[in-house]
């Protein structure tokens, strides 16, 4: 029973960063926007930062 309850809240918690991340980069048009993807996931695009306002 604990095996379906732990797929019920897998479904329902949405995709992991990671997967995000890579759903982000296959949907790249070419060699050109794979690149500049890969910097924008690099520079912390799907990344919680923690924002200071001081």
């Amino acid at each position: 029973m604990f095996g379906y309850v732990s797929k019920i809240a897998n479904r329902l918690r949405g995709p992991s960063v990671e997967d995000r991340e890579m759903a982000y980069l296959n949907a790249a048009a070419d060699r050109i926007d794979l690149e500049y993807r890969q910097r924008q996931v690099d520079r912390g695009m799907f990344r919680n930062r923690a924002v200071n306002f001081m």
